[in-house]
């Protein structure tokens, strides 16, 4: 009895090593998930990041008064932008261009916010930053606070800005591209001026489709 209940285990033993082993084989023979390209859209003036890049951990305050945090940017599509509400010229071409953009967007699409991250975070008081964001729609949104973090934020979104006084007050030179951040709080692309509503439209339905192909893909690769 002791014999036949030794060989029992040992054949048990062997089946379970044997599974194993045929799992960890398949693993490893099993073809790889094919890799689609990013969507070439550069003759828009769209470059997408392929892996894309993580935005920093940062706290700034919104439009309402709330700290936000890299985690606000979670679970949806955001084109963000560096300015300041008193800027005189890039500023109202961007945000007017976001906002014609958002309406040519097909409701089939996860319809994205509009941010617009301040780089004169004096002046750009909550208050100020709803009363501007709220003139374009109820998509878009301002954040403002430390200067130092939200250069820094700036800089992960590929952005730079340079405040200067001047005898009419203080200017801002920055930079006039968007980043298009993912659901994932990732920069999924820079889209670099001039820009054409209509161009933004269709390479923001490219991209999303793109990712979602690559998200159901590697979801299903094993």
């Amino acid at each position: 009895m002791t014999r036949q209940i030794r060989t029992t285990v040992i054949l048990l033993v062997l089946a379970v090593v044997a599974v194993f082993g045929l799992s960890i084989a398949r693993y490893w023979l099993a073809e790889p998930a094919p890799v689609e390209p990013p969507p070439d859209l550069a003759s828009a003036n769209i470059y997408v990041y392929e892996p894309p890049r993580p935005v920093i951990e940062f706290e700034l305050t919104d439009e309402n008064g709330q700290t936000v945090t890299r985690e606000n940017l979670r679970g949806h599509w955001t084109f963000a932008f560096v300015g300041y509400t008193n800027c005189p010229d890039i500023c109202p071409v961007a945000m007017a261009a976001l906002r014609q953009t958002n309406k040519l967007l097909p409701a089939t699409l996860p319809q994205p916010r509009y941010l617009l991250i301040s780089a004169d975070p004096e002046h750009d008081t909550p208050e100020v930053l709803k009363n501007y964001t709220g003139f374009f729609g109820e998509n878009f949104h301002g954040y403002s606070g430390d200067i130092d973090i939200t250069r820094a934020l700036a800089t992960s979104l590929g952005a730079v800005f340079v405040q200067r006084e001047t005898e009419g007050g203080l200017l801002v030179d920055h930079s006039g591209h968007f980043a298009l951040i993912g659901p994932s709080a990732e920069v999924v692309a820079l889209i670099q001026p001039p820009h054409k509503p209509q161009q933004l439209a269709e390479g923001f339905e490219q991209i999303y489709r793109w990712a979602d192909r690559q998200r159901q893909t590697n979801s299903s690769a094993y």
